[in-house]
């Protein structure tokens, strides 16, 4: 391992506790070149506080016994209060874990590429793993929370009084929303000394009962530079700093304050709660989330944990930043170091970043963070005599965001996290800027990205550098999007029924024809399944040439929010894509994946593999002798002609004669898990055998009452009353689930016969099927095929006829071929005879899947590959990459 002591302690540190600890700012945990004073001044290589844990760092092949010496002895000139139980020495390889319960006992050595979060967790105490900012943000949000609420409720008051229309309520609310924003500034100026202490706390509390107007004085003041305030304004007035950057720009209206909402602000927030400590980039979403639920279902929001942007932000740009800056602290001649350090500080203040569906700004407030604390480091590593100062600015970061509300928070979020930034800064190294005036910022642009005549100025931002596009546009299925959206989806892909996420790949898309912008969104797992997939990147790559860098394949973005009932659960993808892509893609499996597998391409599936390898939707299915799928039979019924399997044993027991009318109904869940369900069947019934049938009558006259109230077309089917919409009952036939679990490795396909009727829900039908189409779509060929190109619900598959099944390449057997498959098919259903208790929901869990009924399907799968020409052990992906060949074939 090319390590050295000197140069690379402070590189493999950081990096081990961000990897092993999942910690987004290790920096803040650890400490290197730790004073320590023995005969005269040394130092500690790495020291953790919270647990002070002592680490002692040597080259690879030096004596860690030795170094333990060392570390010892300056573990016992600690102070008491500064020493903890573990000392560690270390050589890249090797971490020996001294206990210093039992310091003459041999240490216990984890080779670094084992360690874990389990055999290191003495390093930092449980609440470091956690982060803190989560905990205080959250405690913040509901302080805001039980005041917006009270002031929203006086709003209503008055509107109902005073007869407000909507422009005007809104109005008033945009106002009680902006007073909000900035009282979250005052409180937070005051607690972090941009304000002296308790300045604000101080003016409010002497002016209780004439609030409402000094705080609309102190905001007109706070606007002002010194020389342009009133000469007589009073001292306390005077002595407030002028803070700038607009955000007491305009004048803002909102209630009068009432004793209770006086004493939220000056005792429960002002007094009782330290807001220098919150995060900017969590606290502003949860800022955010006092918007109403309906509000927050309309516009497709959801909180977005720290952890979960840096699965965004890390691969796009900040894992190589990193990667730079640490070559260059490698650098072993200092000149040449400083010289490359200000050039790539130079780089960094180059850097633009914009985030076209912004919302609080979090994606904005963490990129900042991340950016200046490489600049922070960059810096304490060039000699002062030759530091710059800071170059990194949050005008460098942009957004686009619909609500007025949220933008005025992105805002003061990145005020916020530029001063906090400043304040590292001035932890390390000395600068002279003051906190005050705050930087002019006018960053996010007040507009819906995609409704602002698809050309809003803030999708185009100037850039010398790179430009990188971020974020987690609005979570919105095609199915409810409004009618504006859905016109504006329609003029971007010829198939509207699409994700409204896709407009934001589309315009992004537009955008990185300039070679130096690079992209990556968070969207719903179903852009890259389906015909979705095809039908966003396709024209896409088409038109635009754009290819995917990296990506995540779907998992569960969870918010993080101790309130369960607040927490977003939504099945994601992350997805990277330029028009310049590197040459090796960056595939990450799971989103805790450290390494992703690094692949020649990513097709639009999210799989390695050519970008051709996507198939796409067709209403009639592509192999010229495979039989057609269609829907089961819809009883459009009011459920009069159905009999609930509870009910069956009494109606019969009281129309007997009513037993050979009767048959079995099957949709999806009936199919799945076996339960008993049945409908009145009376196709071959007589006018005068109904009749004579009271119950069946009297739910025959029901249905025709519940299909005159509906609309013209069922309004016609009550001119035959007694049947189902549709009476199609094959002797035999294929029914396939349409939703069924991802955990199954095979969808349970049923061969059935005409004492079953199939329903229209959930449930899709191939009527006059043999067990040779049986067997090859039980065959694991086939499911590969509907792994790869189905849609999913959450995370299961959800089979369809234009996508799986009429897309599907059958084979061309051979007679005997053909035969084998037949027997095999026969076999998989002879096993399930075995278990005639059992549910397909039971037989095919895979715990629980019988052996008999798995032998056959081996053996079925074996028949099917040889049908195809391909040997019994080909994998899935060759599978996969073999039927593609096919379809592409057949398409031809």
């Amino acid at each position: 391992m090319n390590t050295n002591e000197k140069s690379h302690t402070e590189i493999f540190w950081l990096t081990l506790i961000k990897k092993v600890f999942g910690i987004i700012n290790p920096e803040e945990y650890i400490e290197f070149q730790k004073r320590v004073r023995i005969e005269h001044v040394k130092f500690i290589d790495a020291y953790i506080p919270s647990t002070g844990t002592l680490i002692e760092q040597k080259s690879p092949g030096k004596d860690l016994d030795a170094a333990f010496v060392q570390a010892k002895n300056y573990h016992d000139w600690l102070p008491l209060s500064q020493r903890g139980r573990y000392i560690i020495t270390c050589d890249f390889n090797e971490i020996h874990v001294h206990d210093m319960e039992e310091p003459t006992k041999k240490p216990e050595v984890i080779l670094v590429e084992n360690a874990t979060k389990d055999n290191l967790s003495f390093m930092l105490t449980p609440g470091d793993t956690l982060p803190i900012e989560l905990k205080l943000s959250v405690e913040a949000g509901e302080l805001v929370k039980k005041l917006y609420d009270s002031l929203l409720s006086s709003l209503d008051e008055i509107a109902k009084e005073k007869n407000y229309d909507e422009h005007k309520y809104r109005k008033a609310r945009d106002g009680i929303n902006v007073f909000c924003v900035r009282l979250v500034f005052l409180l937070y100026a005051e607690d972090s000394g941009l304000f002296e202490k308790k300045q604000f706390q101080s003016y409010l509390e002497a002016r209780k009962k004439t609030a409402r107007a000094s705080l609309r004085e102190l905001f007109t003041v706070l606007n002002q530079q010194p020389h342009e305030r009133e000469a007589f304004i009073d001292d306390e007035l005077k002595a407030f700093k002028f803070v700038n950057g607009g955000l007491f720009a305009d004048s803002v209206d909102f209630p009068q304050l009432s004793d209770d909402e006086l004493h939220i602000i000056l005792n429960d927030m002002a007094e009782r709660f330290d807001w220098s400590k919150i995060s900017p980039t969590i606290f502003g979403a949860i800022f955010e989330a006092t918007l109403n639920d309906e509000t927050r279902k309309l516009g497709g929001i959801h909180y977005t944990s720290v952890e979960n942007i840096h699965r965004v932000i890390d691969p796009l740009f900040l894992n190589d930043l990193e990667e730079t800056l640490n070559k260059i602290l490698n650098e072993p001649q200092s000149w040449e170091r400083s010289q490359k350090l200000l050039a790539f500080q130079d780089k960094l203040a180059a850097l633009r970043f914009l985030d076209p569906a912004c919302g609080s700004g979090n994606f904005l407030t963490e990129s900042f963070i991340s950016l200046r604390r490489i600049e922070n480091r960059l810096l304490a590593h060039i000699p002062e005599n030759e530091r710059p100062d800071v170059k990194v600015s949050i005008n460098q970061f942009h957004g686009i965001e619909r609500h007025n509300f949220a933008v005025n928070i992105a805002k003061t979020a990145l005020w916020i996290s530029d001063h906090q930034m400043w304040r590292e800064t001035q932890s390390t190294i000395r600068t002279k800027k003051p906190p005050l005036p705050l930087e002019d910022y006018d960053g996010i642009e007040e507009a819906d990205a995609l409704r602002a005549d698809l050309l809003v100025k803030g999708w185009r931002i100037p850039h010398d550098d790179m430009l990188y596009i971020m974020g987690n546009p609005p979570f919105l299925g095609y199915s409810h999007k409004d009618k504006g959206q859905k016109e504006i989806i329609s003029k971007m892909f010829t198939n509207w029924k699409v994700d409204y996420v896709a407009g934001w790949f589309y315009e992004a898309s537009k955008i990185l024809q300039d070679k130096n912008t690079k992209a990556a969104f968070v969207a719903t797992n179903s852009v890259c399944q389906g015909e979705q997939a095809s039908g966003i990147f396709k024209p896409l790559s088409e038109n635009w040439h754009i290819k995917i860098d990296f990506a995540y394949k779907p998992f569960v973005w969870k918010n993080e929010l101790p309130d369960p009932k607040k927490m977003a659960h939504v099945h994601v993808v992350i997805i990277g894509f330029s028009t310049n892509p590197p040459e090796l893609r960056k595939l990450y499996m799971t989103p805790d994946m450290k390494e992703p597998e690094e692949v020649k391409n990513i097709n639009f599936y999210l799989v390695e593999g050519p970008d051709e390898d996507v198939a796409e939707p067709s209403d009639k299915p592509i192999s010229p002798d495979a039989p057609e799928m269609r829907a089961g039979n819809r009883p459009a019924d009011g459920g009069h002609l159905i009999i609930e399997g509870e009910d069956y044993a009494d109606f019969i027991r009281k129309e007997p004669r009513a037993a050979k009318y009767i048959k079995r109904f099957m949709m999806g869940n009936e199919f799945i898990n076996n339960i008993p369900r049945y409908c009145l069947w009376l196709v071959d019934a007589t006018p005068q055998e109904i009749k004579s049938m009271p119950l069946v009558y009297e739910r025959v006259e029901a249905c025709k009452a519940d299909r005159l109230k509906g609309a013209p077309d069922r309004q016609k089917l009550a001119e035959r009353s007694w049947l189902f919409r549709e009476t199609v009952n094959p002797k035999d036939y294929i029914a396939i689930p349409q939703v069924s679990s991802e955990k199954r490795y095979y969808i349970p396909i049923g061969l059935l016969d005409d004492s079953i009727i199939p329903g229209d829900g959930g449930i899709k039908v191939i009527p006059n099927a043999t067990l040779y189409h049986f067997g090859v779509l039980a065959s694991r060929v086939h499911m590969a095929w509907t792994r790869r190109v189905c849609g999913r619900l959450k995370s299961d598959y959800r089979y369809s006829s234009d996508m799986v099944y009429n897309t599907f390449a059958w084979p061309t057997p051979t007679p005997e071929q053909r035969e084998q498959i037949e027997k095999t098919a026969q076999e998989i259903l002879d096993a399930r005879a075995l278990y005639p208790d059992s549910s397909f929901a039971a037989m095919y869990d895979d715990s629980l899947m019988p052996v008999e009924l798995r032998r056959a399907h081996e053996r079925n799968d074996r028949a099917v590959c040889r049908a195809y020409g391909w040997n019994d052990g080909i994998s899935e992906e060759d599978i996969v990459s073999e039927l593609f060949r096919l379809y592409r074939k057949l398409l031809a």
